[in-house]
């Protein structure tokens, strides 16, 4: 049904406040990158109005630490662009602080505890090889 497929893999160690936190940031970073992928509003049986959603599923994936750091290098090889979020973003308050901490690491000594990518199928299966499906 879809050509691309949107996969969020999380570090396997995360606790569940954290896992949901980070889920939602990484996935709002992949509606600011394809922004077609929003339907239309749902609307009730009494005609009240809410937001739309995705209208492509994602998949939730965790993976170890080392596996995560694959996942990393290989989207950029393949010059995917993800959504990505370092561990010491939880210590942060907002978008500013975010983008300062994040500033401060590159791909070789980022803790990544979520990555988020909306790909063609087979590249981002290939590229999250090695994740489980999230508990």
């Amino acid at each position: 049904m879809f050509d691309t497929k949107v996969a969020i893999v999380l570090r396997n160690d995360l606790e569940n406040w954290q896992s949901l936190n980070v889920t939602a940031f990484l996935m709002s970073g992949i509606v600011a990158q394809f922004p077609d992928i929003i339907g239309e509003p749902y609307i009730d049986r009494d005609k009240n109005i809410y937001n739309p959603l995705s209208r492509q599923p994602a998949i939730v994936l965790a993976a170890d630490p080392v596996t995560m750091g694959k996942i990393h290098r290989r989207a950029l090889e393949r010059g995917v662009t993800a959504s990505l979020y370092v561990e010491e973003m939880f210590a942060t308050g907002h978008d500013a602080a975010n983008r300062e901490v994040f500033s401060q690491f590159a791909p070789d000594d980022a803790k990544v505890v979520g990555i988020a990518l909306c790909a063609e199928k087979r590249a981002t299966d290939k590229i999250t090889k090695g994740a489980r499906m999230h508990p």
